[in-house]
């Protein structure tokens, strides 16, 4: 069987299977987490002038977005898509290198919303769209994500899968579903190495295409259904020639959203393990950023890549900056959304600290990538003291995981300066009993 024809078969299974009280939990935590996500993003530059130029399909359609405006299906996944991915603190699958949760989850809620679907059919929907997508991504490998921004790639896939569980796609529907969203995906990693702002539209074009593959489906639009591991498919075209042989060897058994990576700081997640790692000798050793001297970081190659700013002049430069994020966090004790703002981007202590910190691929931390995230972080004091630490992963990585108190924290602390603190409590309390709801939040 072809690859797409793998995920088709286990999506008609999987609709008349019920999810386990575990798997339903966990994708209640994505969808939590994924509206921690939306709020801070919904008044990002790039999200206001989409909602400009999209103004003839708003205040109307079956869809709404998160403040109430009425959106037509597309527009509410392109949107909100981008705004989950906006603020650089969506969640992460690492196998995948990939951000799953702003593409499939803004197009699940909008194809629910467009069918009057219950809150537990949305789960579903989002469920399918992460074990989907994620499993792409794991078999197109490293070798794609040299390249490729998986969140804009991958999510396409995620988009698809969990739009066409909402409409109801039959088998060979779901197929042509994701052979469509695999001629549509895109996202090159080059459009946020200077300026990531047009960074968040990958997650949002994602969404959009993903939608707009499962209602094609569902009108009878046909695809090439070997778009994955044909010789002129995704995976020749945009990898190494990957093994299709596997895809769905685990579908129903292991299921990947139970493993999911919830961000702890704002910013680009590569940066994290230095961060934490930093704020660890800071703890174990009662220094403070005025006695440091000096800094080294051990890291992986992609944080090198993909966070190469030493000297970020914008807020967006800062999130993909390893060396404002680490000072940072040091000099104020976090990396909130505060860290952005222009007064702290400026601030003469972090930049002070920025100046003496460097960098460097440690080989033995590479050869983990991506199925662990890891930094070795060196410290050297004024007084001649040295510290070095080895931070094996992140916090709200699997093995350092959010508590679900945590994760609701996350989104009080995102949502309240939006929507308000007694708004966004009763939203996580409906969030929390969605799979007993007939409503959609």
């Amino acid at each position: 069987m072809l690859a797409t024809e793998v995920f088709a078969r286990y999506a008609a299974q999987f609709c008349d299977e019920p999810l386990s009280d575990d798997v339903l939990h966990h994708a209640k935590r994505a969808v939590v987490d994924w509206y921690a996500s939306l709020y801070p993003g919904l008044d990002a530059p790039v999200v206001q002038a989409l909602e400009l130029v999209l103004a003839d399909d708003l205040d109307r359609g079956a869809a709404r977005l998160a403040l109430g405006r009425a959106a037509a299906p597309r527009a509410a996944a392109l949107i909100q898509g981008t705004a989950a991915h906006a603020a650089e603190v969506d969640d992460s699958f690492r196998d995948a290198m990939y951000h799953p949760g702003a593409a499939t989850i803004a197009a699940a809620l909008a194809a629910a919303q467009s069918v009057g679907a219950n809150g537990l059919a949305f789960l579903r929907g989002v469920v399918l769209g992460y074990e989907v997508s994620t499993r792409i991504g794991v078999a197109m490998g490293r070798a794609h994500y040299k390249y490729w921004h998986n969140t804009g790639t991958m999510g396409s896939f995620g988009a698809a899968a969990a739009a066409g569980a909402l409409l109801g796609l039959d088998e060979v529907a779901f197929a042509h579903a994701l052979a469509m969203a695999g001629t549509f995906t895109a996202g090159l990693q080059q459009a946020f190495r200077s300026e990531a702002m047009a960074k968040p539209l990958h997650a949002g074009r994602a969404a959009e295409a993903g939608l707009l593959a499962a209602q094609l489906a569902a009108r009878g639009v046909r695809s090439s259904l070997d778009i994955l591991d044909g010789e002129g498919g995704l995976g020749q075209a945009m990898s190494t020639g990957p093994d299709w042989s596997h895809v769905g060897a685990t579908l129903g058994q292991d299921f990947h959203i139970t493993r999911l990576t919830f961000k702890n700081h704002i910013g680009c997640g590569h940066n994290f393990p230095s961060v934490d790692g930093a704020l660890e000798l800071r703890r174990q050793h009662g220094f403070t950023h005025e006695d440091i001297d000096r800094i080294h970081l051990g890291v992986y190659q992609a944080t090198l890549d993909i966070a190469p700013h030493v000297n970020p002049k914008s807020a967006d430069q800062a999130r993909f900056s390893l060396h404002y994020m680490v000072a940072s966090a040091l000099v104020h004790g976090s990396v909130r959304l505060s860290a952005f703002s222009e007064e702290r981007l400026n601030d003469p202590a972090t930049r002070a600290l920025m100046q003496r910190v460097t960098k460097a691929l440690d080989p033995e931390i590479d050869a983990s990538f991506p199925g662990r995230r890891a930094a070795r972080v060196d410290v050297t004091l004024r007084d001649g003291r040295r510290f070095t630490h080895f931070q094996p992963d992140r916090k709200g990585d699997p093995e350092l995981p959010l508590s679900d108190a945590e994760l609701g924290d996350k989104l009080i602390e995102l949502a309240s300066p939006v929507i308000g603190d007694d708004s966004a409590r009763a939203l996580l309390g409906r969030l929390w009993a969605l799979d007993q709801s007939q409503e959609l939040p």
